[in-house]
């Protein structure tokens, strides 16, 4: 591969990301309009769906979201009460991020995504996706790397 070849756009695996994390967000949307939720709020949602409560330091590693971007993302929930956010009672200097009723709800409506979203990867089975997955979380580790060190 040539100098000239390295800086075609083609090239760029970190493109084809950015590509693939845009056509993810934008096949989501519909699919989350019932909820009035946006993808990243999505992502806080499965966390909460999972495991409640979580401390917001928690939320940030779970959904690998930055703490500025994580901040926004919970004021929104929280005023179109899917969440609530309380301090902890073992440190109030920590935040507990809890779902209210209406955050439980959601996610009765919440369940059948997944499976719309898989409808529309008809061209990977799920052993591939299953594969592609373990790649990406790889890949991801290798990457953050330098970050966990420090």
């Amino acid at each position: 591969m040539t100098e000239d070849d390295l800086l075609k756009l083609d090239n760029q695996l970190c493109h084809r990301f950015y590509a693939v994390s845009n056509a993810f967000t934008r096949a989501y949307r519909p699919l989350l309009k019932e909820l009035d939720i946006t993808y990243p709020q999505y992502l806080v949602m499965l966390a909460l769906w999972e495991t409640q409560p979580l401390a917001i330091s928690a939320l940030v590693d779970k959904c690998r979201i930055d703490a500025g971007a994580l901040t926004l993302i919970l004021k929104k929930l929280q005023q179109k009460n899917l969440i609530a956010i309380i301090p902890s009672d073992n440190d109030r200097r920590v935040k507990q991020v809890m779902l209210t009723e209406t955050g439980v709800s959601a996610k009765a409506q919440a369940v059948a995504i997944p499976k719309q979203l898989l409808c529309q990867i008809q061209n990977l089975n799920m052993s591939e996706i299953q594969q592609l997955t373990t790649l990406i979380d790889k890949l991801y580790c290798e990457l953050t790397a330098d970050n966990n060190k420090t």
